[in-house]
């Protein structure tokens, strides 16, 4: 029997997080294993190139990726990320055991070339400007851009570096990127600059909710602000805005592909998947991960249904361009 084609592809090195209530002392994390996960368990054919080293290339976690139907191409490293994150009522603490290496260019099956949805999901830049020549043209990109926003330095609490420009952003078709991961002092005005005509950026912040800026061609920008429904518990925030960004992405390729094979990336594609994204759907997918520890709370598509038909399934409003500023600089406004 022929498998369906791939329909989205994700780039980036899996971490090792510090957990010592993990037997092996971490547990594995990053955006690439979260955003695989994620896409296959909402029912998209899913592939991923992932970076590992040799204490994770054993990691049940990539068994548990093969086992929800992930294609996957295995990059060995010498040396891959590794974080040690406390949580604290100021937030997340995070400082870098080890900043790992590069993830090299990799050959990849010429079937997944194909593809009409690409993911790229760094935890620590490791995806660098050449993987963007890999991507096909008209292919719908979703980049998760703090994994490109943290300057690492063995046995030190990570510190945000200052967006700019990159082959990879400039390709970008969707892009995620946390507000606290930011600094401070960059205007939201910033970051739209550095983003192509056409683009979509998603800010988010937690239980908060956040911001989906829709930047027109010659038009001004379209502001939606969204509130997620509330989750039972939190539990690990890990891997909650890459879960919430694959979501997102995952519900307009799930539009795009329904009633008809998606056998090659044209520019209607493209636009199609764009007109599907559903904040409501990805904001459900984010509720839920965090309910357990890793990569066990990713949600599979019966849970997110489940979640968007019984529980609140949040709000989503336009607002103006001002109020969008403000909820950067200053955080969303008190309940």
């Amino acid at each position: 029997m022929t498998r369906p084609q791939i329909e989205v592809v994700h780039v980036g090195s899996a971490c090792r997080d510090i957990a010592p209530e993990d037997t092996r002392g971490w547990r594995i994390g990053g955006g690439v294993m979260y955003a695989a996960l994620t896409t296959a368990r909402l029912g998209l054919r899913t592939a991923a190139v992932v970076g590992v080293d040799r204490a994770a290339a054993d990691a049940a976690e990539l068994t548990m990726l093969g086992e929800a139907g992930v294609d996957i191409v295995r990059v060995d490293l010498p040396e891959g990320p590794i974080y040690h994150n406390v949580e604290t009522e100021h937030g997340r603490v995070q400082t870098c055991v080890q900043p790992g290496v590069p993830l090299p260019l990799a050959d990849l099956p010429p079937s997944w070339m194909a593809a009409p949805a690409w993911s790229v999901v760094p935890v620590a830049g490791e995806v660098r400007d050449d993987w963007a020549r890999v991507i096909p043209a008209d292919a719908h990109v979703a980049v998760a851009w703090q994994g490109f926003l943290r300057d690492l330095h063995a046995g030190e609490q990570v510190r945000r570096l200052a967006p700019r420009p990159s082959p990879i952003l400039e390709r970008a078709d969707l892009v995620g990127v946390s507000r606290h991961d930011v600094p401070g002092d960059v205007p939201l005005l910033a970051l739209e600059r550095l983003l192509r005509p056409g683009a979509d950026l998603l800010v988010t912040e937690g239980e908060a909710g956040g911001l989906l800026i829709r930047l027109g061609q010659d038009d001004p920008p379209e502001m939606l602000r969204y509130r997620p429904p509330a989750s039972r518990a939190e539990v690990d925030p890990t891997g909650a805005g890459d879960t919430f960004l694959a979501a997102l992405h995952a519900s307009g390729i799930r539009v795009a592909g329904s009633g008809s094979a998606m056998n090659e990336t044209t520019t209607a594609t493209r636009r199609t998947i764009r007109d599907g994204l559903d904040l409501r759907f990805a904001a459900a997918a984010g509720s839920l991960v965090v309910e357990d520890w890793g990569l066990d709370g990713v949600p599979d598509l019966a849970a997110v249904t489940i979640r968007l038909e019984r529980d609140a399934p949040g709000t989503v409003i336009t607002i103006p361009p001002d109020d969008a500023s403000r909820f950067w600089s200053e955080g969303p406004p008190a309940a």
